[in-house]
């Protein structure tokens, strides 16, 4: 095992249904590995039909009780899971950090970014009032009630896994709705851990629900879910094709959708700005997790003023990067999920430097401390990059810089909405003119001015194009599990 836990409770290696921990109905299992080495180190179900149908099952039944249970009971019960996950602090951010391979750091910081979305919505269960309405005519009263939308499934991606269930499932459980969940193959590990932590705060039998299940066997899982009819909600992080998908399955039953879907974020450096506030505000933005996230920057556009000196000091600090498994406590870059993702990162370096790009730094494979190392890629820079490389058109979801030479602001606001995504991005400048200018043509959900962490749970986060719809966080991510239902009364004159 990667690490040692102090608690293995954590890993209770089953899935969680109507209360009950268990194995998948066939006895089928899939194998966890550790990235930075390969290695198994855990088995978790790997689940089909049957254990998807039971799930809803339970938590269609568990429904009727949990969404007459008072908003400030059900705040109460997440405000516990939430200080639980914090006193697991160290032992879930060891979890996340073997199962996704980040370094324990960023795995240790995940735990507070996700428990902070569970402090959140455990607030917001409180606040989802409705309106009286100012009726039209005499002897009338008109109301908007808030309710919740009733069973939720949620499918959950491998690159945060602690932050994206919580993001999903503290909002539904405030707004009073059940849950079924399906976390990502590589990493079920930490949900499943989570999960535990809900049933000892005391989220009741049925009103959880998660089974996990690998690559092969998930769409067995989620057709289940997308067929039936008591599952009124489907919240989705992941590709833009799958989210397609889900959208279109889901329109036989009509259910509400939640797409948080891929990204192709800009990061545009104006000639005014602050040089070194942009390289450590792209630093934070691009290798962050490997480069593994949605709202990485994608396709870097730097003024011809200030591109060479941007170049040299940004490349300075890129080759700086420690890369290593997450137990070495010095690691800045940690594995990639898979081999199947370095693979992709070496065909778009590949791609590019084919088309006329120059690597500046890294551009390589690498195997730290003599092991195998099939999926670590150097932290790269490239420059002469264009819109035509497979890097300026697709999500690298690597640690790889392309930078682009720009000349004026009507050139670069063009280029950076050049794409069929809108999730997130970015630009220095110090005009303020030019900052509101710039924010209003930005075609995204997400604009980070002089700004390179994005993401607070008081935040809307989501996209527009094929990036999605729906926002997750903030108040308007409660609203997502709620209908307003409108109820008029007369003769009360």
């Amino acid at each position: 095992m990667p690490f040692t836990f102090q608690n293995s409770d954590l890993l209770p290696g089953q899935n969680y249904i109507a209360g009950t921990w268990l194995p998948a109905r066939d006895g089928r299992i899939l194998l966890v590995s550790d990235p930075a080495t390969g290695e198994v180190f855990a088995s978790v179900p790997d689940s089909g039909a049957h254990d998807a149908r039971a799930a809803v099952d339970a938590a269609h039944a568990a429904f009727k009780a949990w969404r007459k249970v008072p908003a400030k009971q059900r705040a109460q019960i997440i405000k516990r899971w939430n200080d639980l996950i914090v006193a697991h602090t160290q032992d879930l951010g060891r979890l996340i950090s073997s199962e996704q391979g980040k370094p324990l750091a960023e795995g240790t910081g995940e735990v507070a970014y996700a428990a902070s979305y569970v402090e959140w919505f455990a607030e917001e269960a409180t606040r989802a009032d409705g309106a009286v309405i100012p009726a039209p005519v005499p002897g009338r009263r008109m109301f908007a009630l808030r309710e919740p939308v009733g069973v939720v499934a949620a499918v959950t991606p491998w690159n945060f896994p602690a932050a994206m269930i919580a993001r999903k499932i503290a909002p539904a459980l405030a707004a009073g709705c059940t849950v079924v969940c399906k976390p990502a193959e590589d990493t079920p590990l930490t949900s499943l851990a989570l999960v535990k932590l809900a049933e000892e705060a005391g989220v009741p039998p049925g009103v959880l629900n998660i089974v996990t299940a690998s690559r092969e066997r998930a769409a067995d899982v989620v057709d289940v879910w997308l067929d039936d009819a008591r599952v009124r909600k489907i919240t989705f992080t992941g590709s833009t094709p799958v989210g397609k998908h889900l959208a279109r399955r889901s329109a036989d039953t009509l259910k509400k959708l939640s797409l948080e879907l891929g990204g192709n974020a800009p990061f545009i450096v104006f000639d005014d700005a602050d040089l070194d506030a942009a390289v450590q505000g792209l630093m934070a933005a691009k290798f962050r997790n490997g480069g593994q996230t949605c709202v990485c920057p994608n396709r870097i556009y730097v003024q011809d003023g200030v591109h060479d000196a941007f170049v040299e000091k940004l490349a300075a600090q890129v080759a700086a990067l420690k890369v290593g498994p997450a137990t070495d406590p010095a690691s800045q870059i940690g594995p990639m999920i898979n081999a199947r993702a370095v693979d992709k990162i070496e065909r778009h370096v590949q791609d590019a430097v084919r088309q006329g790009a120059r690597i500046v730094t890294g551009g390589t494979r690498l195997r730290p401390e003599g092991k195998d190392g099939a999926c670590y890629y150097a932290p790269t820079v490239l420059t002469n990059v264009t819109a035509a490389m497979d890097c300026s058109c697709e999500e690298t979801f690597g640690p790889i810089a392309p930078l682009t030479r720009f000349t004026d602001e009507a050139e670069v606001v063009e280029a950076a909405n050049a794409t069929p995504f809108g999730l997130a991005a970015y630009f220095y400048s110090r005009d303020v003119r030019r900052i509101w200018r710039l924010a209003d043509a930005l075609e995204t959900g997400i604009v980070g001015v002089n700004e390179g962490a994005l993401a607070a749970e008081a935040a809307p986060f989501g996209g527009v194009k094929d990036s999605g719809y729906g926002r997750e966080g903030s108040r308007h991510g409660l609203e997502e599990y709620m209908h307003i239902k409108y109820v008029c009364q007369g003769q009360l004159d």
